[in-house]
């Protein structure tokens, strides 16, 4: 994984609420291997339409989007953060995000930011007024800038925040720890 530590970028506003794993990424997409990539099926079924805020050229290359409450719902699937992650999205920030989805987003080195929900409301409002554009994300700072300048504190917790810092996942942050490991099993010994 990328190690995260600020991003400034595209941001691309999803002003629906309860947007669900099915949409971010339907169902009959789930049976490619991971190495295949998963980022021509992101948002697929909305993309028919092409008025969909994806298919908006201000918003090419976005790497952060910005959506409106209970982005993420639904089922569990991991598949919904891999075709995020690999269409180039780095950070997502809504007002609330299902358990799961902020689990899967941390283990695959993508940032979610929970924000309240008239923090949330009024960057979108800038993004639609402005496509293209950006907002700022700073792990270190634990802060979001919006596209006017006003900066919001975020929290998250300890470890997802190192090892997002970090770019680890589970693994990588249990070999990280390997000579301590080691050393506990020479004193068990």
């Amino acid at each position: 994984m990328e190690p995260f530590k600020r991003l400034e970028a595209v941001a691309l506003p999803i002003d629906r609420q309860n947007i669900d794993t099915d949409q971010i990424i339907p169902a009959r997409f789930l049976k490619k291997p991971r190495d295949k990539g998963f980022a021509n099926y992101l948002f697929h079924d909305l993309r028919s339409d092409p008025k969909f805020i994806l298919n908006h050229p201000g918003y090419r290359g976005a790497e952060v989007i910005v959506a409106a409450r209970n982005f993420a719902c639904g089922s569990s699937r991991e598949h919904a953060v891999w075709a995020l992650y690999d269409y180039g999205i780095r950070a997502v920030i809504s007002s609330a995000f299902s358990d799961i989805f902020q689990s899967n987003a941390v283990r695959n080195g993508m940032l979610p930011v929970v924000l309240p929900e008239r923090v949330v409301d009024a960057i979108l409002a800038e993004l639609a007024a402005t496509p293209g554009g950006k907002v700022a994300v700073d792990l270190e700072a634990q802060t979001v800038t919006s596209p006017g300048g006003e900066v919001h504190y975020f929290e998250i917790d300890p470890f997802s925040r190192h090892c997002l810092r970090e770019g680890l996942d589970e693994v990588g942050y249990t070999l990280s720890l390997e000579e301590r490991i080691a050393e506990f099993e020479k004193r068990l010994g």
